[in-house]
C-alpha cells in the first residue's frame, strides 16, 4: 500500500471516528434530556416532593464532576492495550442504560420504590461517565495533531444538535408515558457504544505510525490555569443560556415561542465550530478559546442591552457561536496539554469543569437567585464577567507559551 492510499484511508477513517462521536454525544445528550423532562414525574410517583428535584439533579452534577475525571484517568490507563477502551466503555454502558430503562418502572411501584429510584439514578450518573470523556480520548491518543480540532468539532456537533432539539422534546414529550422513551434511549445509546470497540480497532489499524503509550505526568501550571478557566466558561454559559436566555427573550416574544427562539444560540453553535477548527489548526486551542471568550463577552452585553427582537436573535446566535468555539477548542487543548499520556485525564477534567458549572447554576436556582432582585445584575452580568476574564487569561498563557516556544527555539539555534 503506497503513503497516498494510507493517508487517504486514514482520513476516512478519521472522519468515521468523528461522526460516531457525534452520534454518541447526540443520543447521549438526548439521554440527559429525556431524564430531564421526565424527573419531576418519577419523583413523584415515589413521593418525592416537586421542590426535591433540583436536589436529585444537583446530585447527578456532583457524581459527574467527580466521575468524569476519574472515567478520564481509567482510561488513559487501560488505553494503551487496543481493544480494553471499548470493553470498558461497552460494560459500563450496558449498566448505565439497564439502570436507565429500570428508572420509570421502578417509580411505578409507588413510595415504597423511593430508595430503588435513587440508588438507580446514583448508579446511572456514575456508569454515564464513561460515555463522556473516555471515547474523546481515541482522538488524542491515535490521531495526528492537525486532525484534531476539526474531529473535535464533528464529536461536539452532537451535543450542539441536541442542545437545539431540546426545548422542542420538552414540549413534544411531557406528556407522554415515559416507559417507551427511555427504552428506546437506553437501546439506541447501548448500540452507539458498543460499537466503540469496531472504532477502537479502526483508528489504532489506520494510524502509521503507532504513538508510543507515554506515561502520564503531573499536570503543571498551564494545565491547571486552563482548567480553572474552563470552569469559568462554563459558568458564564450556564448563567447566561439556562437562566438569562428566556427572560431576555420574554421581553420581546410570547412564552410558546421560547421553543422556537432557544435553538438560535446552538444553531450558532453548530455553524461557528468548523471554521474555527481551522484556526485552532494553526493557532493552537488556547488562543481561540481566549479570543471566543472576549468575543463571547461582548455578545452576551449586546442581548442584555438589546431593544428588539431582531437585535437579540443576533446576539443569541453570536454567543452561541462564541461557545461553540470554546468547547471545541477546549476539547483540542485538552487532547493536547494531554498528549503526554493524560489526555484521558485533561478531557474529563473539561467535562467535571462543564458539570460543576451546571451545578453552580442549580445551586443558584434551589437558592431562589433569580427571583430575588437584589441579586439581578449579578445574574445578568456574572456570565460577562466569567467569559471575559476566563478569556484574557487563556490568551495570556497563549501568549505566554508562544514566547516560550520563540526563546527556546533561539536558544536551540
Amino acid at each position: 500500500m503506497t503513503t497516498a492510499e494510507v493517508s487517504t484511508g486514514a482520513s476516512g477513517s478519521a472522519t468515521r471516528t468523528g461522526l460516531y462521536l457525534a452520534v454518541l454525544q447526540l443520543v447521549f445528550t438526548l439521554g440527559w434530556t429525556t431524564y430531564v423532562i421526565y424527573l419531576p414525574k418519577l419523583a413523584a410517583d415515589v413521593g418525592i416532593a416537586p421542590a426535591a428535584v433540583i436536589f436529585i439533579l444537583m446530585l447527578d452534577q456532583a457524581i459527574f464532576t467527580i466521575a468524569d475525571t476519574a472515567m478520564g484517568i481509567a482510561a488513559d490507563r487501560i488505553a494503551p492495550v487496543v481493544g480494553r477502551l471499548g470493553l470498558f466503555v461497552g460494560v459500563l454502558a450496558t449498566i448505565s442504560c439497564a439502570a436507565f430503562v429500570a428508572m420509570p418502572f421502578v417509580a411505578g411501584m409507588g413510595p415504597a420504590a423511593q430508595a430503588g429510584l435513587i440508588a438507580l439514578i446514583v448508579v446511572w450518573s456514575i456508569t454515564s461517565s464513561a460515555l463522556r470523556a473516555p471515547p474523546l480520548t481515541l482522538l488524542g491518543k491515535y490521531r495526528t495533531r492537525p486532525q484534531v480540532p476539526f474531529l473535535a468539532a464533528l464529536a461536539m456537533l452532537g451535543y450542539g444538535i441536541a442542545g437545539a432539539v431540546s426545548p422542542y422534546l420538552g414540549v413534544v414529550m411531557r406528556e407522554h408515558d415515559a416507559r417507551l422513551p427511555f427504552v428506546i434511549s437506553s437501546v439506541v445509546l447501548l448500540l452507539t457504544a458498543l460499537g466503540l470497540s469496531r472504532v477502537e480497532f479502526e483508528v489504532a489499524r489506520d494510524t502509521l505510525p503507532s504513538k508510543p503509550a507515554e506515561a502520564a505526568r503531573p499536570l503543571g501550571i498551564v494545565p491547571t490555569t486552563f482548567i480553572v478557566a474552563m470552569v469559568g466558561l462554563a459558568l458564564g454559559y450556564q448563567f447566561h443560556f439556562a437562566m438569562n436566555s428566556a427572560p431576555f427573550y420574554l421581553r420581546f416574544a410570547r412564552p410558546d415561542e421560547l421553543q422556537w427562539l432557544m435553538p438560535v444560540f446552538w444553531i450558532g453553535f453548530n455553524i461557528a465550530m468548523f471554521p474555527a477548527s481551522l484556526v485552532v489548526k494553526h493557532r493552537g486551542g488556547l488562543v481561540v478559546m481566549g479570543a471566543a471568550g472576549l468575543f463571547g463577552a461582548v455578545a452576551i452585553v449586546v442581548a442584555e442591552l438589546a431593544g428588539s427582537l431582531d437585535t437579540l436573535i443576533v446576539a443569541q446566535f453570536l454567543a452561541g457561536a462564541a461557545w461553540g468555539c470554546m468547547l471545541m477548542s477546549a476539547i483540542s487543548a485538552a487532547l493536547a496539554i494531554g498528549a503526554t499520556g493524560a489526555e484521558g485525564k485533561v478531557t474529563g477534567l473539561v467535562f467535571s469543569a462543564l458539570a460543576l458549572g451546571t451545578l453552580a447554576r442549580m445551586a443558584a436556582v434551589a437558592g431562589g437567585l433569580q427571583k430575588m432582585p437584589e441579586y439581578a445584575p449579578l445574574l445578568h452580568w456574572a456570565p460577562v464577567a466569567c467569559w471575559a476574564v476566563a478569556g484574557a487569561g487563556l490568551l495570556v498563557i497563549a501568549a505566554a507559551r508562544l514566547r516560550g516556544g520563540k526563546v527556546e527555539s533561539v536558544n536551540s539555534s
